[in-house]
């Protein structure tokens, strides 16, 4: 396909099989929110174990006997907490993050014209994931702050149903922040893993398809594209998860009580950077690198189904 639009002068927008117009943006958003919904809501157990061994680590002390911990005194719901704000959140997270990145690539890429583009194809992959996850999170804030009170909050001190809850963070927001008190965390959390998301992403498709398989991406099976999509989504995944894990830690401890009016360096001094560091990591390398792939494998999956081709490339 040309790369040109049909004025004759290069343009980002036609670099694709499809020319990226209202329609292929609608139907990235629409992906992403797939995407990003139906993952992060499918894994709700293990959210709700590593918060609470990143707020209460002496009594939840891993994954196997946290989520036992949750089950016996809380009983099969316990491992569900936090899942309508979770689909709901990541859903409208997801729709902002795929499709808006899509749109700020292709306007960095033609700011900066063909030639700055393909000498700082990195550059643009992190400025474009940047500026998405800015709307992305703010978007996302309400109702992460939502989740993290329901699955941290000792059993019976808070609703844990999503309009009730919804309803008692609005009344104490005062006391909670409501709604977008952990923005600032939420964004020194995302907006990092976000970039690393995408960047690392970009990047190993582009090994893969220079390295791996070298013929012309189009020659090869949707199936065999979207086994490198999941693969370089997965790898991505871990190293985001090491990115940005204080930062999770740090907006999990706010949720705690103990932590009530405490500022972002005071928990963080208080908890330490070791602690910050590791405290659930483990779990959350497994649940972001799964996360991950699986995110990159609906969303091309999509995007496939929709004509518009599998995502990165040479």
């Amino acid at each position: 396909m040309s790369h040109l639009a049909p004025s004759g002068k290069w343009d980002a927008r036609y670099l694709g099989p499809v020319p990226h117009d209202s329609s292929y943006y609608a139907k990235c958003m629409l992906g992403g929110t797939l995407a990003c919904g139906v993952t992060h809501a499918g894994i709700t157990p293990l959210d709700v174990a590593k918060c609470n061994m990143q707020v209460n680590p002496a009594k939840y002390k891993g994954l196997t006997s946290g989520l036992a911990t949750l089950v016996r005194e809380e009983g099969q719901t316990g491992i569900w907490k936090g899942f309508g704000p979770t689909l709901v959140g990541y859903s409208l997270q997801g729709m902002f993050k795929y499709g808006l990145y899509e749109v700020f690539k292709d306007t960095y890429m033609n700011l900066a014209g063909e030639e700055l583009s393909n000498k700082y194809k990195p550059a643009i992959w992190l400025a474009g994931s940047a500026s998405a996850e800015v709307f992305a999170d703010i978007a996302l804030c309400p109702l992460e702050m939502t989740k993290v009170k329901i699955q941290t909050s000792a059993s019976g001190t808070f609703p844990t149903a999503f309009g009730a809850a919804l309803k008692e963070m609005s009344k104490a927001k005062a006391e909670t922040r409501y709604p977008f008190g952990s923005l600032v965390p939420l964004w020194s959390r995302q907006i990092p893993y976000t970039m690393a998301k995408f960047f690392f992403f970009e990047k190993i498709v582009q090994v893969f398809y220079t390295r791996v398989f070298t013929e012309p991406k189009e020659s090869y099976s949707k199936t065999t594209q979207l086994g490198v999509t999941f693969a370089s989504g997965y790898l991505a995944g871990v190293v985001c998860a090491i990115v940005s894990h204080p930062a999770d830690s740090v907006v999990s401890l706010m949720g705690k009580p103990a932590n009530k009016g405490k500022g972002i360096g005071q928990i963080a001094s208080e908890t330490g950077m070791v602690a910050l560091a590791t405290k659930g990591l483990g779990t959350r390398v497994l649940m972001i690198g799964t996360l991950t792939g699986f995110q990159w494998w609906i969303y091309d999956t999509f995007k496939s189904s929709m004509g518009l081709g599998t995502t990165g490339g040479k």
